[in-house]
């Protein structure tokens, strides 16, 4: 991390919890519609490694699902993973308020308010995924298994 940007709260939550991981920066363009399809592309990997993180409303509730790139949420997978009867899209405010990230960096770690979390299973077929780091242009590469610790999250096929 440069001095100037300084860590992020979901770098310093890595590295306070002795993980293992690499930051990686790119530059980001603000006309991109996709970030997460954006990082894919500049860091030159497989989209199916990349995920997002999606801010969700289940049964009333702020919720977080992490799931790749390359693929969608399913809202009725994720519903029923959180044990919630319904779930549909937070809205992009509701999600940087909870979060204490702007959309297109929010991280699933170091979160503002601890929210349930869902780590799409297909993230146990890598040996390191990227998530946001906290910021546009930022990646942080973790193994899976470290990112569900950190995140206290559940794992469930919840993409499609």
């Amino acid at each position: 991390m440069s001095p100037a940007a300084g860590p992020t709260p979901a770098v310093t939550l890595a590295a306070r919890a002795g993980v293992a991981f690499e930051v990686h920066r790119y530059d980001h363009d603000p006309d991109e519609p996709s970030y997460g399809a954006e990082a894919a592309e500049a860091l030159g990997v497989d989209p199916d490694r990349v995920f997002k993180t999606l801010v969700v409303v289940a049964d009333e509730r702020l919720a977080v699902a992490v799931v790749p790139v390359s693929g969608e949420l399913d809202l009725k997978k994720l519903a029923g993973a959180l044990g919630a009867r319904k779930a549909a899209m937070a809205h992009p405010t509701e999600a940087e308020r909870a979060t204490g990230y702007v959309v297109g960096g929010i991280s699933p770690l170091g979160q503002k308010r601890k929210l349930a979390t869902v780590v799409d299973a297909s993230a146990s077929r890598f040996p390191t995924v990227f998530v946001s780091a906290g910021r546009r242009g930022l990646e942080l590469e973790l193994p899976p298994a470290d990112l569900v610790r950190l995140a206290g999250a559940a794992v469930a096929a919840v993409g499609r």
